[in-house]
């Protein structure tokens, strides 16, 4: 490492980059963050968040105020530049790392020799190596013929989960993986300096494809739950209690079935593999299936609910539908299939309205991805006073304590279950 303080230059300040760069600030880091719109960096630039994770205002308005972090909509000079930017995928399931050789070809002309460039944005296995050759093509005084690099380009995946990102920043283990020996070993020493976790050493295709490796055995494994909740529907059976009592053997650990699977990573992730892999891919490619068509089921389910409703009450329901996010008690859209499924209502049904106590109730349907421009967002009082049918979409603790009856509970959160 250079005998000054590095300067950090974090391109994308969505959910991991905004945290990233600020407990960068927080650590004595000159910390450059970048983001393509205006307003993030306006708001950033205030000293506050765009997004809702906890504690990370507060990391935000200290290195603000300390001048540690700067938000801009272009680059600048660094000795470290993280690119944290979304990978997500086509419509046929085809990986886009647009945005990721968008960011390196911004970099470009600001890097110089003894920089480091950490690609944190989960990714195709060789993309770190795209990203080391489109540096080579824009900078080739950088990357001399037969010898080390002058510039280090590595792949270091995030790994925290939404709702603790603050924390597991530090606490995780982590993975490094350079294009050369060299690249790995400055981007550990690096990574040393605010990891309290191990920092293990690999090279830049593993660790592309451990992220990736984690987030499938996630996807799997949930995949499983989804299959036995639709099961036990079938069989009339209550799948929470089942589960619970399932897990009571020592190795045996069932994950919570839900409405589907959604976020940046286990939503999406496991599809880089299946592109790549092929027909190789079996497993990996059903578990997606299987969670894409639970979200499928559901919607199906609650159209049934609300025909039989009409045909007994002679109305029309008044359909709730509690949570948009993609997980409990945070407001990230990302892959949603809560969103998804109330969207689906929204064009399939009349009368469908949202919970989401994470988003503030004036927030535009556009905004939200809903079509329907009469969508609005309720309160949790005014759902309870005006719906008739409750569909449970997401786990957050505001409805956990509510008086609540519905059948339509894919997330588990009236299940009264007492075996533990």
């Amino acid at each position: 490492m250079n005998k000054h303080i590095p300067t950090v230059c974090v391109i994308g300040l969505g959910y991991i980059g905004l945290p990233t760069a600020a407990l960068l600030a927080n650590r004595g880091y000159e910390v450059h963050g970048v983001d393509v719109v205006q307003s993030t960096v306006d708001i950033i630039n205030d000293g506050k968040i765009h997004i809702v994770e906890p504690g990370l205002d507060t990391f935000v308005q200290s290195s603000v105020l300390s001048g540690k972090l700067k938000a801009s909509t272009v680059p600048k000079e660094a000795d470290i530049f993280i690119i944290a930017v979304p990978t997500p995928f086509y419509d046929n399931y085809v990986p886009n790392i647009d945005y990721v050789l968008s960011a390196t070809n911004a970099i470009a002309p600001y890097i110089k020799e003894g920089d480091i460039v950490i690609l944190e944005s989960t990714s195709p296995v060789g993309t770190t190596d795209k990203v080391e050759a489109l540096l080579k093509k824009e900078r080739p005084e950088l990357f001399p013929e037969n010898k080390e690099p002058k510039v280090f380009t590595a792949h270091c995946p995030e790994r925290v989960l939404p709702g603790r990102i603050m924390i597991e920043l530090v606490e995780n283990d982590r993975i490094v993986g350079g294009t050369t020996p060299k690249a790995t070993e400055r981007t550990v020493e690096f990574y040393e300096t605010f990891v309290e976790g191990k920092v293990l050493s690999t090279d830049a295709k593993t660790a592309e494809m451990a992220k990736l490796t984690e987030n499938s055995f996630r996807d799997v494994n949930i995949a499983f739950a989804n299959e036995l909740s639709i099961l036990c529907d079938k069989f009339e059976i209550d799948v929470w209690e089942l589960i619970a009592l399932a897990n009571r053997h020592p190795r045996v650990n069932i994950l919570q079935p839900g409405a589907g699977v959604g976020g940046h990573c286990i939503a999406v992730d496991p599809w880089f593999i299946v592109h790549a892999g092929g027909k190789d891919a079996k497993i990996i490619r059903t578990a997606r299936e299987v969670n894409n068509y639970k979200t499928e089921w559901a919607i199906e389910k609650i159209k049934n609910a609300a025909l039989e409703f009409e045909k007994q009450n002679g109305r029309k329901a008044n359909i709730a539908c509690m949570g948009l996010a993609f997980k409990p008690d945070i407001d990230d859209l990302r892959e949603s299939p809560a969103l998804y499924i109330t969207q689906k209502l929204t064009e399939q049904l009349d009368n469908v309205v949202a919970v989401e106590p994470n988003i503030p109730l004036d927030t535009s349907p556009e905004k939200l991805k809903i079509k329907n421009v009469n969508f609005a967002l309720k309160s949790l009082s005014d759902a309870l006073e005006t719906s008739d049918i409750f569909v449970m979409l997401v786990a957050h603790n505001e409805f956990k304590t509510t008086k609540i009856k519905s059948d339509l509970d894919f997330c588990g959160v009236l299940n009264k279950s007492e075996i533990v």
